[in-house]
């Protein structure tokens, strides 16, 4: 007869249950969570890369530090099947695809057509890697590179002999020297920035964003910064040789282009303040068209700053060399579209002349009596790429009070970088609440603390001129903010939703792109690109290799990139960067390896024309 089991034996087995319960429980849900996350999708060859160092604040194969030149080592051969991208001819070194000088000069001169954007045709695209010019090194940090940038990196000496006495730029030695001086400012930037201080409200935090049109080498720009204020600046190609290329390497934020005949690629209301000294624009023709446009991307209240001809014409049409007639009627056609626009003049001294847009249609009184035909008829939109621009006026929005500024209030800088934006405040961004903002500011400060931890030199100084190639909220370089650097924000024109006039709200600048197409810029401008879920956006609408190479001309040499995307596409984008000279480590996505977006670091190694197109770490 079998002993009756006693008491603790049942409980025993009672415990038995209970622990193969919870632990059937417990797989069930990891399981769950496991497939939740995607994984099963690539994740098995992402989770073979994790077994070396799941850690993701480990980059053991990865040196951010800079060298500046010298023999490395060559390419992986566990990379050798890979796509092997051959360096493209010298003559590249300075390519600009979409504002090519051969090309442009194929388009007619009128209205600056010529200098806008025409990029290539599929078969005319280069798929090479664009090289750096001999004796390339990496730029001084800021604020040096403000005043001194290598010979190497923009070998043209034109502007010393062309601007020489205007104090744009001086060449001594093996460095250029930017002593601040403009055309309209002998006397240096600060100078010329207290003037216009003592009228527009730029030391409290009012004015953070700017437009500088006809920027030259954007010492306007490079010194509003130590002002805490941001200016977009912008040139064309070689109007004087190298401008745009000249102030990225001093760390200043510009991009290449002109008022021609398409709208600016930013949304309406963003900018605080523009700028025009001796820009060379014809304000007054047209129309008044240009200085409509510059109403459209200018908020309500900001300010218009015109410096040069034909301010004061009548003290200085003489030192101008030009027909006293002829400046008159310059001056008047602006006074006229101004007083159209009801913008305010608020002073003029000297050769500057500073006018305020009011802040809402009721404080226009005149407007209400104007019988002409001259608001934009078609909805108010910020879908500007490729849109021509309108002779009429963009409407206000609506306000329910005659003190309402049109389209809200935004705080002063620094405040203005956290409050909730008006347009997201108002509804004006579909699907984007308040709280949906918040979240959005929180996931992005763990984000970027996790890219510290990965890349240490990011906060340093190290990197000055950053990108981010899908912005969003601009989140990403919210967490940045510093003096040490600053984020070019790109929002690209297939996003789901329109959030750049947001990020100007913010006090951050930014651009519209589409990345199918080549970025106005120069080759080697940017020191740390940001590509969050860029080619799953880019999915079936344009080709990887053309967006990756893209990003290798604009990237400078070791320079870093940061890709954050599903897995799949990463092993994708690892494997073809294998062939393109740069050093690259996957590692897991800061909430664990379970989770099936993961994060890619490389950083592009050091090479230049004719060298032995390797670098050393």
């Amino acid at each position: 007869m079998a002993p009756k089991p006693s008491s603790g034996d049942g409980r025993t087995r009672s415990w038995v249950q209970i622990f193969i319960v919870v632990g059937l429980c417990l797989f069930f849900y990891i399981l769950g969570a496991w497939q939740r996350s995607g994984f099963g999708k690539g994740d098995s060859i992402a989770m073979e890369i994790t077994k070396t160092g799941s850690d993701c604040n480990i980059v053991s194969n990865l040196n951010f530090e800079t060298h500046h030149g010298g023999e490395v080592e060559t390419i992986d051969e566990s990379e050798s099947k890979s796509k092997i991208f051959e360096p493209c001819k010298s003559r590249y070194t300075d390519y600009t695809p979409c504002q090519d000088q051969r090309r442009a000069m194929t388009f007619p001169r009128n209205n600056m057509l010529y200098r806008e954007r025409h990029c290539p045709a599929e078969e005319e695209k280069l798929h090479c890697l664009i090289p750096a010019p001999k004796g390339y090194v990496t730029p001084f940090p800021w604020p040096k590179s403000r005043d001194y940038v290598p010979f190497a990196n923009a070998p043209y000496k034109s502007l010393t002999v062309e601007k020489a006495i205007q104090n744009w730029i001086q060449y001594e030695g093996n460095v250029f020297r930017f002593p601040g001086g403009g055309t309209q400012f002998p006397q240096g930037a600060d100078k010329y920035i207290d003037q216009l201080a003592a009228v527009i409200p730029i030391k409290n935090g009012t004015v953070r964003t700017a437009l500088d049109t006809g920027c030259g080498v954007a010492s306007w720009g490079a010194y509003l910064l130590s002002r805490n204020v941001l200016a977009m600046s912008f040139a064309p190609r070689d109007s004087h040789e190298a401008q745009v290329q000249f102030a990225l390497e001093r760390g200043v934020p510009a991009v290449i282009g002109v008022l021609g005949t398409i709208k600016l690629p930013y949304p309406s209301r963003a900018f605080d303040m523009a700028h025009c000294s001796r820009c060379l624009i014809p304000w007054g023709g047209n129309d008044g068209t240009y200085l409509m446009e510059v109403d459209r991307v200018l908020r309500p209240g900001g300010y218009w700053v015109l410096s040069g001809p034909p301010i004061n014409w009548k003290t200085n049409y003489k030192s101008w060399q030009r027909p006293r007639d002829e400046l008159e009627e310059e001056q008047r056609k602006i006074e006229d579209i101004a007083k159209l626009l009801c913008w305010e003049k608020k002073f003029e001294k000297g050769e500057i002349a500073i006018w305020q847009k009011r802040v809402n249609t009721d404080s226009c009184p005149d407007r209400q009596d104007d019988s002409r035909d001259i608001f934009c008829k078609s909805p108010v939109s910020d879908d500007v790429w490729y849109e021509k621009m309108e002779t009429c006026i963009t409407p206000y929005p609506t306000v329910e009070s005659s003190d309402e500024v049109a389209g809200g209030e935004l705080k002063t800088f620094p405040s203005r970088l956290y409050a909730v934006p008006p347009r997201i405040s108002s509804g004006s961004i579909p699907g984007i609440s308040v709280e949906a903002y918040h979240e959005d500011n929180n996931k992005w400060k763990r984000h970027v603390k996790a890219y510290k931890k990965i890349n240490k030199l990011i906060d340093t100084g190290r990197y000055r001129n950053i990108m981010d190639m899908n912005a969003g909220l601009g989140s990403f370089a919210a967490s940045l903010e510093s003096s040490k650097l600053w984020v070019m924000n790109v929002v690209p024109t297939i996003a789901e939703k329109n959030t750049l006039g947001a990020i100007y709200e913010r006090g951050l600048i930014g651009i519209y792109h589409d990345w199918c197409e080549a970025f106005s810029t120069y080759p080697r401008t940017y020191d740390l690109i940001h590509a969050h879920a860029i080619f799953s956006l880019y999915k079936d609408k344009c080709n990887m290799e053309d967006i990756l190479l893209e990003m290798d001309r604009i990237l400078r040499p070791e320079g870093a990139v940061i890709f954050r995307d599903e897995v799949d596409v990463l092993v994708k984008v690892k494997k073809m960067i294998g062939g393109m000279r740069w050093d690259a480590k996957m590692v897991d996505h800061e909430d664990g390896p379970l989770v099936a977006e993961k994060i890619l670091v490389a950083v592009k190694q050091y090479w230049v024309v004719g060298g032995n197109n390797s670098t050393s770490h």
